[in-house]
């Protein structure tokens, strides 16, 4: 099986050095690599020009048109029978590519998303943000830790489909709100198999602050709802809990400053939740201030998250 690796960057040359390094140490070797510039003004051609010994490597640069479209034109210039796509800021395990030639071999996959983990070397906010977007106490585990394989809705920071299902399907409808999640669904929906490999992980070196990992759960938030306009089913229960959450963090103070009511078993709630988030990423991380921060990437990626959606729905909502 050969690969094509698809990796769109927008003013990132330093991610993809870094990128490309992980790439050099591959056990499993069948694949290209197809860089394309969606209209930086950082641009990072000679980065790639640098690896071009010792990878099958190609650059193009376009103007920007946003990452969904940036792929697409990426699968256009490709060779391999299977696109895998890769967000810059990642970085992947040297056994990345032959776990994945394995499980997409083994179980017969048109199409997969794998998880995101911190490396050990990741700063503390990384580590904290990691633990936001992945624990069962604020995504509920939706994001690489599934019972039910079949369940997963792919993200394009780690994602892949065969040129079978491009060649039915196409790529991308829309340039970067939800892109991935509604490419996902109208794959399952046409009969492909897609399916979470938990062995194809990559290292997600977020660049974030916490005010830009605030914007990005808002965004995140908002997006979900952009994709239930192509697939109506797209919003679930699980998706409104952050909203649910931001609500009752709401109420919390309201009912601190004002009202007084059932105040106590209001803030036992909120302790037991803190408290869980706290113990968990601090035994995770083996570090009390990582779980510190991770209470706090955690309050924001809910919060965010969860006015979002509910933005995002009064403006669906209000346009009928």
């Amino acid at each position: 099986m050969f690969f094509s690796c698809i990796i769109p960057v927008y003013n990132r040359p330093g991610e993809i050095k870094d990128l490309l390094s992980s790439l050099l140490s591959q056990s499993y070797t069948q694949f290209e690599v197809v860089i394309v510039e969606d209209g930086s003004t950082l641009p990072c051609e000679e980065v790639v020009a640098s690896f071009s010994q010792d990878l099958s490597i190609r650059y193009f640069y376009q103007e920007n048109t946003g990452q969904g479209f940036a792929r697409n034109f990426g699968m256009q210039q490709s060779k391999g029978d299977f696109f895998v796509i890769l967000d810059s800021d990642v970085l992947l395990p040297p056994t990345y590519f032959e776990r994945l030639q394995e499980a997409i071999q083994s179980r017969s996959l048109d199409a997969f998303g794998g998880p995101d983990a911190a490396a050990s070397n990741f700063y503390p906010l990384q580590k904290a943000m990691d633990f936001a977007m992945t624990s069962f106490w604020t995504t509920g585990g939706i994001r690489g830790k599934l019972k039910d394989l079949s369940t997963y809705q792919a993200r394009g920071f780690n994602m892949g489909v065969s040129r079978e299902v491009v060649n039915r399907l196409g790529g991308f409808v829309d340039p970067n709100r939800g892109e991935d999640i509604e490419w996902s669904i109208r794959i399952k929906k046409a009969g492909f198999r897609l399916e979470l490999v938990p062995e194809a992980f990559v290292y997600h070196k977020r660049k974030n602050t916490l005010w830009t990992f605030t914007k990005q759960g808002f965004s995140f938030g908002r997006n979900r709802v952009n994709v239930s306009r192509y697939h109506p089913e797209a919003i679930r229960l699980v998706h409104g809990l952050p909203s649910f959450f931001l609500l009752f963090l709401i109420s919390l103070v309201i009912n601190l400053l004002f009202i007084h009511l059932l105040l106590i078993p209001h803030l036992l709630i909120l302790g037991l939740w803190a408290g869980l988030v706290l113990v968990q990423s601090t035994l995770q991380y083996r570090s009390l201030f990582v779980g510190i921060l991770a209470l706090v990437t955690s309050l924001v990626q809910l919060s965010g998250y969860g006015l979002g959606l509910l933005f995002e729905l009064i403006i669906k909502w209000s346009k009928g």
